[in-house]
């Protein structure tokens, strides 16, 4: 028995001939299924394509979305740190008029009486502390009838613990107070003094104090911390190398490190801040002797 077929005849406009050709019944029912598989086949890859499309727009939009926060976030930064600085300046001016008056009070550094539920052993400890402090700085402290506090600044001279000297001789190539900042040329508050000579210069403490940081900070490069006692510290930034550890108890000139460029610098130098409370205020205030050459650049 014989399959189905389809036979199709085939004609020429040419020759004016005629052709049987016989085609197996199952033939035009594949080609229309693989006809089918090809139409689903592509619908589906341009479903495909357009919903990569609109995953590369959306991934673009929130690319660019991103940025625009980032810009934001940047700007709200710039805003609060200029904000801070300015903060910071009028707390060193308030500092300066509260010292200067002799109405800033005694504080608890290097001890803290407000946390009653302390452990025995650590209230003996601080006790011990309370007492070698004040043995040591008695000669600082007025008692009245509003309790402990600082003899006027202008006095901290007598006590030994005033920053009067230089710290390296050298020109001032940057001041204290609301500078343009050579980095990004926008306005920036600056904490201390640069004073800048040669890179390896010594650099000395100011006054008697102990050393309580020596490490690498950013922006000031290799850094010491230098504890006076009574809230007064100094600070000296973008050194090129140590002299002293944590814990060292130095006097007045003694070599404590050594200038450089470390740090957010422009060349070397010494960035020198005074700091009262932890408020930077005008080193300026307190420098004796060799008067500097002024310069322009600095960091």
């Amino acid at each position: 028995m014989r399959g189905k077929s389809y036979t199709f005849f085939i004609a020429s406009n040419a020759s004016g001939g005629m052709r049987r050709v016989c085609v197996p019944f199952y033939v035009p029912h594949l080609l229309v299924a693989l006809a089918l598989v090809g139409g689903i086949t592509v619908a589906a890859a341009m479903g495909s394509y357009s919903r990569m499309l609109w995953k590369a727009a959306n991934y673009n939009a929130l690319r660019s979305e991103e940025a625009g926060l980032k810009k934001q976030y940047f700007q709200l930064q710039t805003q609060v740190q200029d904000t801070n600085q300015r903060l910071d300046s009028l707390q060193s001016l308030a500092g300066e008029v509260a010292m200067a008056y002799g109405i800033t009070r005694f504080r608890a550094t290097p001890f803290d009486l407000s946390n009653a539920d302390r452990e025995p052993d650590a209230e003996y400890q601080e006790s011990m502390n309370e007492f070698s402090y004040l043995q040591k700085n008695v000669a600082a402290v007025a008692t009245s009838s509003g309790g402990m506090r600082l003899y006027p600044a202008m006095q901290l001279s007598a006590l030994g613990i005033e920053p009067s000297i230089w710290p390296v001789v050298g020109r001032i190539t940057g001041h204290f107070g609301e500078r343009l900042d050579p980095f990004s040329g926008e306005g920036a508050f600056h904490a201390g003094l640069d004073i800048a000579s040669h890179y390896g210069d010594e650099v000395r403490a100011t006054a008697d104090g102990v050393v309580t940081e020596v490490s690498r900070r950013a922006g000031y490069g290799r850094l010491i911390v230098i504890d006076h006692g009574f809230g007064v510290t100094t600070w000296y930034g973008h050194l090129s190398g140590y002299n002293v550890q944590p814990g060292m108890h130095v006097k007045c000139g003694d070599v404590i490190g050594y200038e450089g460029d470390s740090g957010r610098s422009t060349g070397p130098h010494v960035h020198y801040e005074v700091r009262i409370y932890n408020t930077p205020v005008n080193p300026w205030r307190y420098l004796r002797g060799i008067p500097p050459t002024l310069a322009s650049n600095g960091d």
